[in-house]
């Protein structure tokens, strides 16, 4: 619960509300200042996460959010089934106010969740010791949500951003000329408290990098069973190194990556073209609905 900083929240949450209400509310105008319940219901499978950013919304709409169930609930609904997890109080204007960027949050970081663990699910089939993460390619300003979401889905966030730890890939080595270079110049930079990461394409570039002192080897697009034997070798050679597969992997895929020689495989899968998780938040009426009936608005506005 403390992982993300409140100020960091309250920053993120004021700049979704300013880009979704940059001027007039009419609609929360129309509705008024009158006292309300929502009850928020999830309305299909998945693992839930995005709880903090749910919260974090209606908290600077003083409005208050009481859950049935926490980050990293799995939900195995059928279809047409629904159920209800939380409950929002607070003016009506409010909950309208804070409705689509609070279900947009939850939606994207369930997604993201959902696929986290189903690629983790496969590692501990295959009985493989690494670690599945993910990577950088992450949605502008919404950074946070979705590298919080691979944890709760039992992933590895990688690398936060570019100061988290030095990554020389492909463009970064052409430019200054060789890998080895380019490590030199990057420890001098870097100090001892950072580790160094190497994209490399082939079985030469890595014992270049090993040699070079980079505390991280990335393999990068190489067939499945390429990467075991070279990555066998390398270990043999450099067994302090972190070897790391990746590119082009899927939830298809990503079994035959998982060798013992690799510590860990990158997958941009589990975050970027995520099938979100439908919710919806509904304003109590007085006489309350049944939690397990459907209804006609997807709240797709």
């Amino acid at each position: 619960d403390h992982l993300i900083p409140s100020t960091t929240l309250q920053t993120l949450v004021r700049s979704w509300l300013a880009e979704d209400i940059p001027s007039f509310d009419v609609g929360g105008a129309v509705v008024g200042d009158k006292d309300i319940t929502a009850s928020l219901f999830c309305k299909e499978s998945g693992v839930l996460a995005g709880q903090q950013f749910f919260n974090a919304v209606f908290e600077q709409l003083d409005c208050e959010v009481e859950w049935t169930c926490s980050d990293g609930t799995v939900f195995d609904l059928k279809k047409g089934e629904r159920r209800c997890i939380a409950t929002v109080k607070g003016k009506a204007r409010n909950i309208l106010i804070g409705e689509r960027v609070a279900l947009n949050t939850i939606a994207r970081a369930s997604g993201i969740a959902t696929r986290s663990r189903e690629v983790v699910v496969l590692k501990e089939e295959k009985g493989w010791k690494g670690v599945v993460a993910g990577t950088r390619k992450t949605t502008p300003g919404f950074r946070l949500v979705e590298k919080h979401a691979m944890l709760v889905g039992g992933a590895d966030c990688h690398r936060m951003d570019l100061s988290s730890m030095v990554m020389l890939k492909d463009n970064h080595i052409w430019s200054k000329g060789s890998i080895t270079e380019a490590i030199s110049n990057a420890r001098k930079l870097c100090g001892f408290s950072m580790k160094i990461e190497v994209e490399c394409g082939s079985e030469e570039e890595a014992i270049e990098a090993i040699d070079g002192g980079a505390d991280v080897v990335m393999l990068d697009n190489f067939a499945p069973d390429e990467l075991g034997k070279v990555s066998q070798r390398l270990k043999e050679k450099a067994p302090h190194v972190i070897f790391e597969g990746s590119g082009g992997i899927t939830v298809d895929t990503i079994q035959s990556f998982m060798h013992p020689s690799i510590d860990v495989i990158s997958t941009s899968w589990i975050h970027q073209g995520v099938p979100h998780i439908d919710f919806s938040l509904k304003v109590d009426l007085a006489a309350p609905k049944n939690n397990n009936s459907d209804d006609d608005d997807n709240n797709n506005t």
